[in-house]
């Protein structure tokens, strides 16, 4: 199993230089979601670096360890920065985000075969029910590995996400986490005023399920709310966690607000953007022709 960082120091570290590789990335494409993927940092930093149990070795059927699947696809960026600082491929590769032929598509997929995927997302309301679905299949194997899923506040809109929440507690899936990424922005505007979602932890609760809300954009709170998390073996009552957090956290000119949500930061803005962002961990190196490994899964 990978080697986990018990120190949250370190953690913040590399959750520093994952925001400014989203930033690069992002910008030297003209393309992507920065908002959301800043909003989740400390989330994909806290459960790639210290939380899930992973293999040395990525396979598609996580058998015995943690799986994390991304329903809010979109926020690629910050998955594909974690994944290559935990070492599932090289960190040279973030040079070919969204571009042809690319395994770092601007919606994660499988077909190209980039370690670290196992289910392509993006496609709003879906995800919830792909974790489902591994979750029983984990129960029924007597699997000891959990299985985390990610959401955007403003998909919890989508009908599908709330047929997944009915299933998990009907099927008793304590071995299921979910994390609400609740910002309060969507594409279109501020969830108040889009779609409301009234009593969000009423709601939870009310179809079963274990609630917890923690500040996403603290480093120390998501982390232990995803370690306790991961006590609940036994309940029979699967988790959901509702992470506070800010749109565009950690850039100043992209806090609060739904303006950034897939919009690109020019030359100018990226270096307002970096100059609040500590090099950390050595920005990776962009090569505008980098050429993709054209690996597939067996």
């Amino acid at each position: 199993m990978k080697e986990k960082i018990t120190d949250i120091g370190e953690l913040k570290r590399i959750a520093t230089q994952v925001r400014r590789d989203i930033l690069r990335m992002v910008h030297y494409v003209s393309s992507g979601h920065p908002g959301g993927s800043l909003s989740c940092t400390e989330l994909l930093t806290a459960l790639y670096f210290r939380v899930m149990d992973q293999s040395d070795d990525f396979d598609m059927t996580a058998k015995n360890q943690d799986a994390f699947f991304m329903s809010n696809g979109h926020i690629s960026p910050v998955l594909y920065s974690v994944l290559a600082h935990r070492g599932y491929f090289h960190l040279d590769e973030l040079s070919s985000f969204r571009k042809l032929n690319s395994r770092l598509q601007g919606h994660p997929t499988t077909h190209e075969g980039l370690p670290g995927i196992r289910v392509s997302t993006g496609s709003l309301g879906q995800g919830l029910s792909v974790g489902v679905g591994m979750a029983l299949a984990k129960k029924m194997d007597h699997d000891s590995g959990f299985v985390f899923v990610s959401t955007g506040d403003g998909e919890l809109n989508e009908g599908q996400i709330w047929e997944a929440a009915l299933f998990a507690p009907h099927h008793k899936l304590d071995n299921l986490i979910v994390i609400v990424d609740w910002n309060g922005q969507q594409i279109d505007g501020p969830n108040d005023k889009i779609l409301n979602l009234g009593d969000l932890e009423g709601k939870w609760r009310s179809f079963g399920w274990r609630v917890v809300v923690t500040d996403g954009n603290d480093m120390e709170s998501i982390v232990r709310a995803l370690e306790e998390g991961k006590t609940h073996r036994g309940t029979e009552i699967p988790t959901v966690i509702l992470m506070r957090t800010v749109m565009g956290q950690g850039v100043d000119f992209m806090m609060g607000t739904n303006a950034w949500h897939g919009k690109a930061p020019n030359k100018e803005q990226l270096e307002r953007g970096l100059a609040q962002l500590e090099e950390t961990l050595g920005d990776y190196v962009y090569d505008e022709n980098y050429q993709s490994p054209q690996h597939k899964h067996a």
